[in-house]
């Protein structure tokens, strides 16, 4: 019987070339359980969490391997401190950040949010690297920012090294840090995306970098997306949407983000810099349209922004805030309207994607 198959599944020791991206450690290790290889992004996690979370899945899947992805932009702040990013908020943001507090009644949440539990600073990346570095995880991933000196780091402990790009100018400085693998990101994927659609970066990407294999993220949702992207020269896929309705990324998913991503179709993202700073798509909320009215400010740069706002996203799930809480997702958010185990999702994608293959050859002569 027929099955997916490239060589970059060989090479990793894995089943399938289907890469799963969840920051839910559950679902992290039920993909590499069902023959692909997940990646736990750990970016916002304290060093500490992250040296505890890799061997929590470590023990969930034997000897199957997984990744971590870390966030290394580069022009961080050197230090941890929330005191200096705050005295560099302009009055005008810190205002309308107050204003919607007022006008949505957030009541103030019980600890720092997800992006003010520390600042995304050297001193952070530094200790997260060092916890990656000394782990047994078989991946490092870099999901913006590909440091060389991290990647020979990586390198060094015998771990696979990972990049996702959204651009083809990006294609020889990455490969000039040493990184393994490149996933081409496009214009429909989910959170941190860039401006060019998947179609028209891969075979570019894949030109460009030469004996280096590419992933393909962003719209990839069925096995009819994975057997384009091998079409495409790629060797695998790379996908996070997919996941966010597993049932095993539940216990991570706020129930109303659940409700709104099945409801969700692939017109209902948009891409905005309130999250981060960075550009990130997400499902449009009341977020979202507040930050695109008239009277809303532009979006700090990463860290500032993860400041103005950090404190207020934790509230807004804490305190059951439903028009404001909302979810990172690709434009695949479309191809997927029910909660299903990661096991049926993986094994619907590979069915397809030999269904897809299989169906090809009619237009050969």
């Amino acid at each position: 019987m027929a099955s997916l198959w490239t060589p970059i599944c060989d090479k990793l020791g894995i089943e399938f070339p289907i890469f799963g991206f969840a920051h839910d450690v559950k679902t992290v290790a039920a993909i590499s359980n069902a023959g692909g290889y997940g990646v736990y992004g750990a970016t916002r996690r304290f060093p500490h969490e992250i040296s505890d979370e890799l061997q929590q899945i470590q023990d969930l899947v034997g000897g199957k391997p997984f990744g971590v992805d870390l966030v290394l932009p580069p022009d961080m702040p050197q230090h941890n401190s929330r005191e200096a990013i705050e005295a560099e908020i302009p009055p005008e943001h810190k205002a309308f950040v107050e204003d919607l507090i007022q006008r949505y009644n957030v009541p103030k949440g019980s600890g720092p949010g997800m992006r003010t539990r520390f600042i995304r600073s050297q001193e952070i990346e530094t200790a997260q690297l060092k916890a990656v570095i000394n782990s047994d995880v078989n991946m490092f991933a870099c999901g913006i920012g590909a440091p060389p000196e991290a990647v020979a780091q990586a390198k060094a402990r015998g771990k696979v090294t990972l990049a996702l790009i959204g651009s083809p100018h990006h294609v020889q400085r990455t490969i000039a840090a040493g990184v393994d693998i490149i996933v081409a990101q496009g214009y429909d994927a989910g959170a941190h995306t860039g401006p060019i659609g998947t179609f028209s970066l891969v075979p570019q990407i894949v030109e460009a970098a030469g004996d280096v294999p590419v992933l393909v993220a962003g719209g990839v949702a069925t096995g009819r997306h994975i057997a384009a992207a091998l079409a495409m020269g790629a060797q695998g896929v790379w996908l996070g949407t997919a996941w966010l309705l597993s049932q095993e990324h539940q216990g991570h998913m706020h129930p109303v983000n659940t409700k709104k991503l099945i409801q969700a179709g692939s017109g209902d993202t948009v891409i905005t810099r309130s999250e981060s700073g960075k550009t990130f798509r997400q499902v449009r909320t009341g977020w979202s349209q507040e930050w695109e009215s008239e009277n809303a400010p532009t979006p700090l740069k990463m860290p500032y922004q993860d400041v103005l706002v950090g404190d207020l996203l934790g509230a807004i799930e804490e305190h059951d805030i439903e028009p404001l809480i909302h979810s990172g997702a690709g434009q695949s958010i479309g191809y997927f309207n029910e909660v299903r185990p990661v096991q049926t999702i993986m094994d619907e994608l590979v069915g397809q994607s030999v269904t897809a293959l299989r169906a090809q050859s009619q237009f050969l002569r």
